[in-house]
């Protein structure tokens, strides 16, 4: 065999190495950004649970002590908001000077990507405005606003009339009377802190007519004070689902105490539904990846065997 040939061959050898050492370089790379994305993403999550605040609940029998210690943290706490029958269940936050801090940055004062539970910065902070407009992140696993896209379906709304607003130093209800859907870009919907009484009841008789469900027990006025919980919506780009309460001095009963957030009404999700592979647990996942790399690594080891075989057979 000529010099040329024998160079020529080995030049195929180091080009063939060089492509899969490359094919496992990416392979590699794919695999650590897979693991890292599912860690971020169980961090977010894990940041966005209602517990890590649980410790920090106002109780009548402490006289709110515990949520005082978290105002201490972040002064910027200003009240505590619960949905009976959901896992909402969070401190609400309200920057003064920016509307949008508590997208990115949890009620401890820190960044976080799941944000915190926000009243708008025009509200005043003791909720004594006629429409007061709170906003969370619409998130998966039941955190956050996760769950206000849940009260579309009328057996879910039905089921779940009641929850707790506590600022000022008590608690006060909230009896939900009407559930809507709009358009992030509706500047009318989200003008919070309308002054004006005639204002106020056109505001009042928009939202009960663009309500999807509203419950007529429930007598509003404008002499009441309204809390709307706004979140992004799944059914439409750029939608927003709003929860709507009456405020009262009346502290209604948590009639799931004892049964947990779910309800025995079936609640179907309009959130989003990973498919098999996003609801394994993380350990899971990892294994299966492992798996494939170690199947990816195992065919290009044969393959390369092959070829030298084929190599050293031929005549």
């Amino acid at each position: 065999m000529s010099n040329a040939a024998k160079i020529g061959k080995k030049a195929i050898w180091l080009a063939n190495g060089a492509v899969n050492a490359l094919l496992l370089v990416v392979i590699l790379l794919l695999l650590a950004f897979a693991t890292y994305a599912m860690w971020d993403t169980g961090q977010v999550h894990h940041a966005a649970n209602a517990a890590r605040y649980g410790k920090y609940k106002p109780v009548a029998e402490d006289d709110g002590a515990s949520f005082e210690e978290l105002r201490a943290i972040n002064p910027e706490v200003i009240a505590w908001l619960t949905v009976y029958g959901t896992h909402i269940d969070y401190p609400v936050t309200q920057s003064l000077d920016n509307s949008l801090k508590y997208v990115n940055t949890d009620a401890f004062g820190n960044y976080s990507l799941s944000g915190a539970i926000f009243l708008d910065s025009k509200n005043s902070p003791d909720f004594s405005d006629f429409n007061n407009i709170l906003y969370g992140h619409h998130m998966e696993k039941q955190t956050m606003f996760g769950e206000i896209g849940l009260f579309s379906d009328k057996s879910y709304f039905d089921a779940r009339k009641y929850g707790m607003l506590f600022y000022d130093g008590r608690e006060h209800g909230i009896e939900f009377f009407a559930f809507a859907h709009t358009n992030a870009y509706n500047s009318i919907v989200f003008h919070a802190n309308i002054m004006d009484r005639d204002d106020q009841q056109a505001y009042l008789d928009m939202l009960l007519g663009m309500s999807t469900h509203t419950r007529e027990s429930v007598l509003v006025t404008t002499d009441d004070n309204i809390a709307m919980l706004s979140t992004c919506s799944e059914t439409s780009t750029n939608g927003r689902d709003i929860l709507i309460g009456r405020i009262s001095d009346e502290v209604f009963s948590d009639p799931f105490i004892g049964k947990g957030a779910s309800s025995p009404v079936a609640a179907p999700s309009t959130d989003h539904l990973p498919g098999m592979f996003a609801q394994m647990p993380t350990w899971a996942k990892l294994a299966i990846l492992a798996a494939l790399l170690l199947l990816i690594i195992a065919i290009v080891i044969i393959v390369r065997a092959l070829r030298k075989r084929k190599r050293r057979y031929a005549p």
